[in-house]
């Protein structure tokens, strides 16, 4: 739809100073959409758009039969504003070539009147890593249907723990726990936060940011969780909260829980910090497994108390992925056996309203069929209304459509298991041109 819109306007604005406009037409149209579907990796379209001020815009001046055709510019026509609404329909990769056509459409969109407020929501996009140890991988985008492939800046290694909000995403290392960074994949823009502080190897941590989208300002929580020592029933358990404004780390909480310990899924939504707590199998918890743990991190004086809210999860799990879909948790969680706990029966989804788990919907037998092999745990992630699911143990990536209730797979990833041990996973995150870390 936004590429059939982007291609009309402009073949229904070309003006034509004598003769049939049919070929000028058809010339800016197949030119339109060789720039769409060009096969560039996304390091070229970022050169491009980088470059971009040097380009002339182009000129059609040949027709039928001899007969001067002249097209004129459409920006000589329309006023920026609108140049600015036809733009917000466009996909991100779009947008990014749409800057490389001429400098009028480069300094309209980086120019302070393009205002991302009047952007239309963007679907996100989902990174999936293909290598066990490097942070290599594609970027894939729902809307064309395409793979890119991204170098992320900071990250070195694929287990690092990742978290997403409004244009930014935030990686912690899976070592010390203590190397947090946070970046727009898009533009590669970065910075290093500062250590956080509690215990630098924790058994357990956790991951979450919240970006505000008006002022770009973020909150980052980082939740560690390690055993009290000769006592297995027994686990620390900690809340790092760090303001991006203030550029330092603030109300800490510490608490010791009986029978249960952190995880390494968490997520912010509405102010209310979300995290996943594990049966430890003592205390006659033994069959409950998951319980999930909520924190208003928007207090000023946080207390102990007031985080001592748990609640538990819909049904017996193999294992939960908090997500944030418009400030409303969403989990999804594979359904376990049961008999049999830690074997994987199917995959369903749920939100919380109001405090209580409703069922949204559960993937159909055929696409879960379709994962082939699927371990008891499994990647997913998701924002806006799209929610991702991935086997640790294949390229293939479900594609799940809250608004629409649609299912569907991705486009096939153009890389391809070479090895029994090879694990996949990713992240998604939304992608955005004006934020920066």
């Amino acid at each position: 739809m936004a590429r059939s819109l982007f291609i009309l306007s402009f073949s229904s604005l070309s003006l034509v100073s004598s003769g049939p406009t049919m070929d000028a037409d058809l010339e800016l149209e197949n030119y339109m959409s060789s720039l769409m579907e060009s096969d560039k990796s996304w390091e070229s379209l970022s050169a491009s758009y980088s470059g971009s001020k040097d380009i002339e815009r182009k000129h059609v001046s040949e027709g039928n039969n001899g007969v001067t055709v002249s097209m004129v510019s459409l920006d000589s026509i329309l006023p920026d504003d609108i140049l600015d609404k036809i733009f917000s329909f466009l996909p991100i990769a779009s947008i990014i070539r749409a800057a490389s056509v001429c400098k009028v459409w480069y300094h309209i969109i980086h120019s302070m009147r393009f205002i991302w407020a009047n952007k239309l929501p963007q679907k996100p996009w989902y990174f999936m890593f293909t290598s066990n140890e490097a942070a290599a991988g594609y970027a894939y985008d729902p809307v064309l249907r395409k793979w890119y492939n991204i170098d992320l800046p900071c990250i070195e290694k694929s287990n690092w723990f990742v978290s997403s909000s409004n244009g930014l995403v935030c990686f912690m290392d899976n070592d010390s726990r203590s190397r947090i960074f946070v970046c727009n994949p898009i533009i590669r823009d970065w910075k290093r936060i500062l250590e956080p502080p509690g215990v630098v190897f924790p058994d357990y941590s956790s991951l979450a940011i919240s970006v505000d989208r008006s002022s770009h300002r973020y909150t980052i929580v980082v939740i560690k969780s390690k055993q009290v020592p000769d006592d297995f029933s027994q686990w620390d358990f900690s809340i790092h909260r760090y303001n991006s404004e203030r550029k330092s780390w603030e109300s800490s909480i510490n608490m010791v829980l009986p029978g249960w310990r952190g995880g390494d899924e968490s997520v912010i939504c509405n102010g209310v910090l979300y995290c996943l707590i594990h049966s430890t199998g003592v205390a006659g918890n033994a069959d409950l497994r998951h319980r999930l743990m909520m924190y208003d991190i928007s207090v000023t004086t946080p207390h102990v108390s007031s985080m001592l809210v748990t609640k538990p999860v819909p049904c017996s799990l193999t294992c939960g992925r908090l997500i944030n879909l418009k400030e409303r948790l969403v989990m999804v969680g594979g359904i376990a056996k049961y008999d049999k706990p830690d074997i994987i029966k199917g995959i369903g989804i749920w939100g919380l309203d109001a405090g209580e788990w409703v069922e949204v919907a559960r993937v159909p037998h055929r696409f879960f069929q379709g994962f082939g092999e699927l371990d008891d745990v499994f990647a997913s992630s998701g924002t806006e209304d799209l929610i991702f699911i991935q086997s640790y143990g294949a390229t293939g990536l479900l594609v799940f459509d809250m608004s629409q209730k649609q299912w569907k797979w991705s486009a096939k990833c153009p890389v391809t298991k070479r090895f029994p041990l090879q694990l996949f996973t990713g992240f998604c995150f939304e992608p955005r041109l004006e934020i920066v870390s």
